[in-house]
């Protein structure tokens, strides 16, 4: 059905409310103008929807394309299971929560964290991808050129962030409080995806420091949905 309504929503979504004032005076009951306006504006709205989703999966940084529809679901481990659809919905961000992956390698931690990255891009959501050694070297750098607080303020905003492999190396102290920095900034406000291959009790490897390691896990696992995705390796299963 054709109706001005439709055409008004769509002049409110493409931020042109002139372009209905004029039709509201002059064209209300042209059905034929009302027709192509409608088409010629859904198919803008439809364009601008898919460049937000392409620049949002650009600037988000995922190393490569991993999709939820390309999970084999009956392999995950029992949690991977039961939470996949909750991670599928993205409920979880707009409740504010955290979600963790623990397990070992090639049990698809990595692969559902990119999975619901590229669904929330595909939501209009902000989202930043990065392993927790790239994250670091970022904060590092940014600190050496005197834009530690920008760096943060701008990951601050991010809708997701998504920290892959935390625990494959161990940070310094000055690492771990850069990191802890960042992450005590998004606490309750901010979703942040971590995948780890360390249970928590070892977590006192990565970040060196008993105290600090303990009030980042006091962060990030409150209210947070966490994973125990130990497993057999995919990688294993296919030799």
């Amino acid at each position: 059905m054709i109706d001005s309504a439709m055409l008004q929503d769509y002049c409110k979504l493409l931020h042109i409310s002139n372009v209905f004032s004029v039709y509201d005076e002059k064209y209300t009951n042209n059905f034929e103008v009302t027709k192509f306006l409608i088409e010629a504006l859904s198919a803008e709205w439809e364009t601008r929807r898919v460049n937000r989703q392409m620049k949002a999966l650009k600037s988000a940084g995922f190393p490569t394309s991993k999709r939820f529809e390309d999970i084999q679901i009956e392999a995950l481990p029992g949690d991977g299971q039961t939470y996949l659809s909750k991670l599928q919905s993205l409920t979880f961000m707009t409740d504010r929560k955290n979600v963790i992956l623990i397990g070992n390698s090639g049990t698809g931690k990595t692969h559902c964290a990119i999975a619901t990255g590229i669904a929330a891009c595909m939501n209009d959501f902000k989202v930043l991808f990065r392993t927790a050694a790239m994250l670091v070297n970022e904060l590092h750098e940014a600190k050496r050129l005197g834009r530690l607080a920008s760096l943060i303020k701008q990951i601050k905003r991010v809708d997701l962030l998504i920290i892959d492999e935390l625990g494959y190396i161990s940070f310094d102290l000055e690492s771990a409080e850069l990191l802890f920095q960042l992450l005590a900034t998004r606490y309750e406000t901010q979703s942040t995806l971590i995948t780890s291959n360390l249970m928590f009790s070892d977590w006192t490897s990565i970040f060196q420091n008993k105290v600090l390691t303990s009030a980042l896990l006091d962060r990030i696992t409150h209210n947070a949905i966490i994973l125990n995705m130990s497993g057999q390796s995919f990688r294993r299963r296919s030799e």
